[in-house]
């Protein structure tokens, strides 16, 4: 599974590019928001999700975890490909888009190309308890840093409670200072915060 891609950006639309890296291209698909975080010829640092087909490997790329981690929590629902994830994400982010399941604002989400009205409610049947784990832990701390809110969001996304994300992070926070975390990158903090968790 390749998770991220480090690299120079050689092509750029604004629902595809081209990272080059160690000489090699990479096709990624992406959406108009990953595509104005980037510029040719700059490097770029993005988290990826491999689709696998029986006829084809498609990555889709995102300039932060959560979207990431959103657009296949998006793709658990009924009739909800990549493609219209990756849709989903470009018109709402993780926030819009879990504030819009949460309040069940049918018209926000409809208004992506491709879901319509049964779509959008479906998405907020089949997503509301996930989203719901993640709204109560977010609000749990006023003003929480953004790395413990996308923490709090990747951990909800892989099953674990409000409370449980909370109590994992807090372990991590009595292991390591808070100077240490804002250096690190979300990947290594999901690791610490999923080991933590385990114990």
């Amino acid at each position: 599974m390749i998770a991220t891609l480090n690299g120079t950006v050689k092509f750029l639309t604004p629902d595809r590019t081209i990272i080059e890296i160690g000489g090699v291209g990479i096709s990624v698909l992406i959406n108009s928001h990953t595509s104005a975080s980037l510029t040719v010829g700059a490097h770029a640092h993005l988290f990826t999700s491999l689709v696998v087909r029986e006829d084809s490997l498609t990555l889709f790329g995102f300039s932060d975890e959560a979207s990431r981690i959103l657009f296949e929590l998006v793709q658990t629902v009924s009739g909800i490909g990549p493609k219209v994830a990756l849709s989903i994400l470009g018109a709402l982010t993780p926030s819009e888009l879990a504030h819009a399941v949460n309040t069940e604002n049918i018209s926000a989400i409809e208004k992506v190309p491709g879901i319509g009205k049964k779509g959008a409610q479906r998405l907020i049947l089949e997503l509301k308890s996930k989203m719901n784990d993640f709204s109560h832990g977010s609000t749990r701390t006023t003003h929480q840093p953004v790395w413990r809110e996308q923490l709090t969001s990747a951990l909800v996304s892989l099953g674990f409670s409000a409370k449980d994300s909370d109590d994992a992070i807090n372990t991590v926070l009595s292991d390591v200072s808070q100077e240490e975390i804002a250096r690190m990158e979300l990947g290594e903090l999901l690791k610490l915060a999923l080991q933590s968790g385990k114990k």
